[in-house]
């Protein structure tokens, strides 16, 4: 009896142990969404902000957000005119860092791959659009390839800035351009499994998403022009719609191509927003996944590139009304009815964890503890990072319990759980 029950604890170790390691982390959290799972976390912070726990001013400069595995935190910096991979330990150390690509060259350079873990190992892409694999207990390149170039992408105005989808055997890279729109790549060799038909497009900034509707699981992306949905098993293109065209006396020189933010997925239907005075815009998916249709369009939630989040039936937000300005917002999933538009300080980030929005100012990094509540915005604590240089253009992340916060070169972790 007592060998049977050592037997059957044995297993169950195992498995909880294969489903730890076999879960992605990735941008945005494990759902690309935004919404972090998290709880037992603090409704309210002291007046000087959550306790600082550790921070570091080594990592290299850099844009991206955080993935945490393995207990390891997992992010993307640039050195001179090359991309790397830096591994911290979860009291600040440095553990490893890799060059696994090349930088974008041209307006802001600086690297914004968030990498993806996945089973022990990272993907990542550079900001010319190279892709690598990478072991993520070592920072050893498995594989690696120069996908832009090979695929023909054409890269606008600030390159590439994909954090790479992971699925089953598959990475996925958003190639588009003259040749292709999007590639599945062998996780495990990197050797190509399919690649779609060019959309005769190009390159947007945003972080495709994988959703299943109608027995399919599909890839969601927006690019410079389109919104598009593609059959994961094949790389057939299932659905387009011109985004591009739903723009209405917009005289900015970005607005038609400058989409970076990942579409938001819930119950057959898609939203997606950008800034400089775009359109967002809410579309249903067909049940036979033949196309989508419109279900209305807004003026007010045109986030610039902080994400976006859904809570409750209402999307939360911030807007764009220049490059330096931008309100937080609050509006209807259902209708795009506008419930609020609210100066604070100015636009930035925004996630969602254990019932509260955290809003993360880009000009001066302040952070706000936000009720997500649609009839008011109603900050209920707030802090300020002081630590790191440049625009605070980097998205926080939650995880067991603590807040990471990267600004530049620096890297903090403040503690936010109650116990």
């Amino acid at each position: 009896m007592r060998k049977l029950i050592l037997l059957i604890a044995i297993s169950l170790a195992f498995i909880q142990c294969k489903d730890s390691v076999s879960d992605i982390t990735q941008w945005r959290g494990n759902n690309r969404d935004g919404i972090y799972d998290e709880t037992n976390l603090l409704k309210k912070w002291p007046a000087d902000g959550p306790e600082l726990l550790w921070s570091t001013d080594l990592l290299s400069m850099g844009n991206s957000s955080m993935s945490i595995a393995d207990n390891a935190i997992y992010l993307t910096g640039t050195v001179d005119s090359l991309d790397e991979v830096i591994a911290i330990d979860l009291k600040g150390n440095i553990l490893w860092r890799t060059i696994y690509g090349r930088a974008w060259n041209a307006s802001y350079p600086e690297a914004r791959c968030t990498p993806t873990y996945d089973n022990g190992k990272l993907y990542v892409t550079s900001g010319l659009g190279d892709v690598a694999c990478l072991d993520a207990s070592t920072g050893k390149i498995n594989w690696e390839s120069n996908l832009s170039e090979k695929y023909e992408a054409i890269l606008n105005v600030w390159g590439n800035a994909e954090s790479p989808l992971v699925y089953n055997n598959k990475v996925i890279f958003s190639a588009i351009g003259r040749r292709t729109t999007m590639v599945a790549l062998d996780k495990e060799t990197g050797k190509e499994i399919w690649e779609s038909e060019t959309n005769n497009d190009s390159t947007a900034y945003a972080s495709p998403i994988i959703i299943n509707h109608g027995q399919k699981d599909i890839i969601v992306n927006v690019t410079a022009t389109h919104l598009i949905g593609i059959d994961i098993l094949n790389g057939n293109i299932l659905w387009k719609f011109n985004y591009h065209d739903l723009y209405k006396n917009i005289t900015h020189p970005l607005a038609p191509i400058n989409n970076c933010n990942t579409p938001l997925y819930q119950n057959g239907q898609i939203y997606v927003t950008s800034g400089y005075n775009h359109i967002g815009a809410m579309f249903n998916i067909l049940n036979d996944n033949s196309g989508i249709e419109l279900m209305w369009t807004d003026t007010i939630l045109d986030t610039h590139h902080g994400g976006v989040v859904a809570i409750d039936g209402k999307i939360y937000g911030s807007n764009w009304i220049n490059n330096r300005q931008g309100n937080w917002c609050c509006i209807d999933w259902e209708t795009g009815k506008k419930e609020y538009e609210i100066e604070w300080e100015t636009k930035g980030a925004i996630i969602y964890a254990d019932g509260m929005l955290y809003c993360y100012d880009e000009a001066k990094g302040n952070i706000a503890l936000v009720e997500p509540n649609p009839n008011e915005f109603k900050v209920v604590s707030s802090f300020k990072i002081t630590e790191g240089t440049g625009p605070h253009w980097s998205h926080p992340v939650i995880h067991n319990g603590i807040l990471y916060v990267r600004h530049g070169k620096s890297l903090m972790a403040y503690n936010i759980s109650k116990t």
